[in-house]
């Protein structure tokens, strides 16, 4: 038996299928419990939506799987949330980031375009009336 530990009160079984990795998208989530048999707490399940607590018990017998809800420790929770802070912390740092190339490269483009209409002024040919 596998165990699945839940950071919040519960987790929807839609969302516990793409963690486990079972499905690749959320989106899938219908047509894998359209298509296949699970049970939850001994009963079938079909719906995506239904909330999984501390204790329930999934199984999957197409798959020979079955799957033990068990809640976090206190420990295990700030453990968790030091690992999103840090995620949240990186992606800002790297948004802050992509934002900067952004502005460089926009000057740069612009300072390149400058150059280069002023450089066609200069090169280009006189117009005399009459020639083509």
């Amino acid at each position: 038996m596998n165990t699945y530990t839940i950071y919040d009160e519960f987790i929807t079984l839609g969302k516990l299928l793409k963690e486990a990795a079972i499905i690749e998208t959320g989106g899938a989530a219908k047509h894998f419990l359209a298509t296949n048999d699970v049970l939850y707490n001994g009963e079938f399940e079909n719906r995506r939506g239904k909330k999984l607590f501390d204790g329930d018990v999934l199984e999957f017998p197409g798959f020979g799987l079955k799957i033990n809800i068990v809640a976090a420790t206190a420990e295990e929770i700030a453990e968790h949330q030091a690992e999103l802070d840090e995620e949240a912390r990186v992606k800002a740092i790297v948004k802050k980031i992509n934002a900067d190339n952004r502005k460089t490269e926009t000057r740069q483009k612009s300072a390149a375009n400058n150059k280069e209409q002023y450089f066609k002024r200069k090169t280009s040919k006189p117009k005399f009336p009459g020639s083509k």
